[in-house]
């Protein structure tokens, strides 16, 4: 190469660089156009995928090096041949090394789920805690990997949220490409972890962005075939469970008993949800009263998991093995509910003990078992109309799922995917549109949402309430001496009186003190310090809150709409 053409390529490569460095900048100052954004999510939905797939890794180098397992879909029969003792210690083990995680990078040792990607995604404009998220996932893949009885999508799909939310933050993207591109990170997730795309596209509309918005379905169907491709590149054209034969449903005259399945689900499923709630509650009252460290709480309840492993080796992990089982038809009528029983219980005691983990899985292990024993009994009654107890028991796989994640949609979809029998279609369909009824009514329409719930965060009312809780009183508020202020000694008359709100509360604390007191506005006082009288902040008007509230709903409904 001669001189001149050294010197024209160092040009050349110059006014490249240059170029790139332009483009950034303007990605970072005025966020990504159509274009732009699309590529983003590719590249977010190659990213997910791959963080998806490491996750799985991880679990599986984990098992190996814990209970010598080379295969995961076999890990409870290699589990039911070690030692007692081996299968005791490691739970407890993995439990303090996931309390340890949790405490140094969590304020509150509580592991962060796809409960809190779907608050990010409504009230932080796409944004989840980063420490925090990733401490989780640590948690988690410990969890996972040394006998907790719970899911791996869950963290994952957090996970990718942590990856999203520092990308947002670099674009500084405006609320909805914020959203846009948590759905693609959760897409990719979910499409990666089952090789379903289709499902990783719906769940993220479904379940994260709880709408199924046109401009949001381009990038996020690209993120969520980006992650697909990734999970076939690794694993190849495969499924996750492979069925016996063929299950068909011939008679249609067998569709009530689906109906009657779909019931069954829901309140199997109402129960399991309850069953965790209430052992996070029982946990939290005895750590108060026992004085438990809060980095201790994983390892008790990994202790209690191990001494349920010595005879029910079945809990321990994701539960793959005992899933394929119920769907094979493998289990007999007693094994199938007393595993059910045993495998709610250990994943109540996994999520209560703060271990870290997912409810999809072992809802979908929870729901295969529900419907393999309704299928024994079914077809005992009623041979010459019935099918094979294995067609009930995916049947009641995507019940019980479906109810617990509050996604009928995208469970159906992740069903006939994980599966690859979609001849099954009127059963699935049938039997989870009636769980996902009955099951919502016995919780806050889902697992995650009751979650928020029961954190005071109330996203499943929809937009009408939560909307409240994202606008503090002190940015709505006219400050003392503003143009149009509240006198203050008007002000004053009425603290004296009560009749004030702190700067700090939001929209969602205001509105009830306007509806009892029938005020025009409302003196707004700081948190007054120990031994200080409160300082008056200035006012709230009533006007100004209703016009901050409609504007959030014109721009939600424009957004879901759109």
């Amino acid at each position: 190469m001669s001189g001149r053409d050294g010197s024209w390529l160092a040009r050349g490569l110059a006014v490249i660089f240059t170029q790139l460095r332009s483009y950034w900048s303007i990605l970072r100052t005025r966020g990504p156009n159509q274009l732009q954004f699309w590529l983003i999510a590719l590249a977010i939905g190659v990213a997910a995928g791959g963080a998806a797939l490491a996750f799985r890794r991880g679990i599986a180098l984990l098992q190996k090096l814990s209970y010598g397992a080379e295969d995961v879909h076999r890990l409870h029969s290699l589990a039911g041949g070690l030692p007692w003792y081996v299968v005791l210690v490691v739970p407890i083990i993995g439990g303090l090394i996931a309390g340890i995680l949790l405490h140094v990078f969590t304020p509150d040792g509580r592991v962060r789920s796809v409960a809190d990607v779907v608050e990010g995604a409504a009230l932080k404009e796409g944004r989840v805690e980063g420490r925090a998220g990733l401490g989780s996932a640590l948690a988690s893949l410990v969890t996972l990997g040394t006998g907790g009885s719970s899911g791996r999508e869950g963290p994952v799909v957090h996970l990718v949220a942590v990856m999203s939310s520092w990308v947002l933050n670099r674009l500084k993207a405006d609320g909805i490409k914020g959203r846009d591109l948590l759905g693609c990170a959760v897409a990719a997730a979910v499409s990666a972890s089952f090789n379903a795309p289709i499902a990783g596209a719906l769940f993220a509309l479904e379940v994260v962005l709880r709408h199924f918005a046109i401009h949001a379905f381009a990038p996020i169907t690209v993120a969520a075939v980006a992650g697909a491709v990734i999970s076939r590149l690794q694993f190849g054209e495969t499924v996750e469970f492979v069925l016996p034969g063929s299950s068909i449903l011939e008679f249609y005259e067998e569709l009530p008993a689906f109906l009657l399945l779909g019931a069954v689900c829901g309140v199997v499923a109402g129960l399991f949800m309850r069953a965790i709630f209430l052992s996070e509650d029982v946990g939290t009252r005895l750590q108060g009263r026992f004085r438990i460290p809060r980095f201790l709480r994983p390892a008790v309840a990994g202790a209690l998991l191990g001494v349920m492993a010595i005879w029910f080796p079945h809990i321990i992990g994701v539960g793959y093995e005992t899933t394929l089982r119920a769907l094979s038809g493998e289990l007999l009528l007693q094994q199938a509910i007393l595993f059910a029983l045993i495998k709610a219980l250990a994943t109540a005691i996994t999520m209560g003990g703060r271990m870290g983990g997912g409810v999809f899985s072992p809802s979908m292990m929870l729901g295969a078992l529900t419907g393999l024993a309704f299928g024994f009994i079914a077809t005992g009654i009623f041979p010459d109309q019935s099918g094979s107890p294995s067609l009930y028991a995916l049947a009641g796989l995507g019940g019980v799922a479906a109810a617990v994640l509050g996604a009928p949609i995208s469970t159906t979809l992740i069903v006939f995917e994980l599966t690859g029998n979609w001849t099954t279609a009127l059963a699935v369909m049938v039997t989870v549109s009636i769980s996902t009824a009955i099951g919502s009514k016995l919780v806050k329409r889902s697992f995650f949402l009751t979650q928020l719930e029961r954190r005071g965060i109330h996203l499943a009312a929809g937009p009408q309430e939560y909307l409240l809780a994202m606008f503090r009183v002190r940015d709505v508020m006219r400050p003392c001496g503003a143009e149009r202020a509240a006198a203050e000694a008007t002000c004053w008359e009425m603290v004296e009186k009560g009749i004030y709100i702190d700067g700090g509360a939001t929209l969602e604390a205001a509105f009830p003190v306007f509806e009892r007191t029938l005020e025009a506005y409302l003196p707004v006082v700081s948190s007054p310090q120990p031994g200080k009288p409160p300082e008056l902040l200035g006012a709230l008007f009533h006007v100004d809150a209703l016009r901050t509230y409609n504007r959030a709903l014109a721009a939600t409904a424009r957004e879901e709409h759109s």
